[in-house]
């Protein structure tokens, strides 16, 4: 399958999880009410877009960890002459590791954004419990960090003069995961965390 086509499958549920933490989500959520009624509320909504784009940002990670390996046995998977070709750069030894302990960034990708997905996930699960709040700011704390990390391999990629679409679509995951995590932290400490809008009882 055309790696162009997998990407286009992971930037459309990326881009409604991001609708869902905005207020393009308003009108999405009354439209699809009908059938999912939670989608009403704006905590559910965010708290949906937030997993999607948390477990896609997961997925782009395991799938990067996938053409490192690919590459390193030989094969090919997304190489191209032009500017955007992710095989020289997660095919490229000395930037494709972490410079301390010399691990592939795909797995501190798919560890984060495993940390990230369970904040998410359990806050889904329970949004009225006292941690909830708290889960939403270590979940901004650590896309935060994140960035630094984003800056150097963002680096990396200038240097070689290549781009990777799936480690910038990651990328762009961490940046929107980071709003969200924010919004929702937002949204709890202003007692706008509640289903029906009142007061938070977390």
């Amino acid at each position: 399958m055309n790696e162009n086509i997998i990407l286009a499958a992971y930037i459309v549920p990326l881009l409604l999880g991001t609708a869902l933490m905005t207020n393009a989500g308003n009108a999405l959520g009354i439209s699809l009410s009908s059938r999912y009624p939670n989608l009403v509320h704006r905590r559910r909504r965010h708290l949906l877009g937030l997993n999607l784009v948390v477990l896609v940002g997961f997925a782009i990670s395991v799938h990067t960890l996938w053409i490192t390996n690919k590459i390193s046995e030989g094969g090919a998977v997304c190489s191209s002459a032009t500017v955007f070709s992710c095989d020289d750069v997660l095919g490229n030894a000395a930037y494709n590791v972490d410079p301390i302990f010399g691990v592939s960034w795909g797995i501190f990708g798919m560890l984060a954004f495993g940390m990230l997905l369970f904040f998410a996930n359990t806050v889904s699960k329970e949004p009225d419990a006292l941690w909830s709040g708290r889960y939403m700011k270590w979940g901004f704390y650590l896309t935060a960090s994140g960035l630094l990390v984003i800056a150097l391999l963002v680096s990396y990629e200038v240097r070689m003069e290549k781009i990777c679409q799936y480690c910038t679509t990651a990328h762009a995951a961490n940046i929107i995961a980071m709003f969200g995590f924010w919004r929702a932290s937002k949204m709890h400490d202003d007692g706008q965390w509640n289903d029906d809008g009142s007061s938070s009882t977390s």
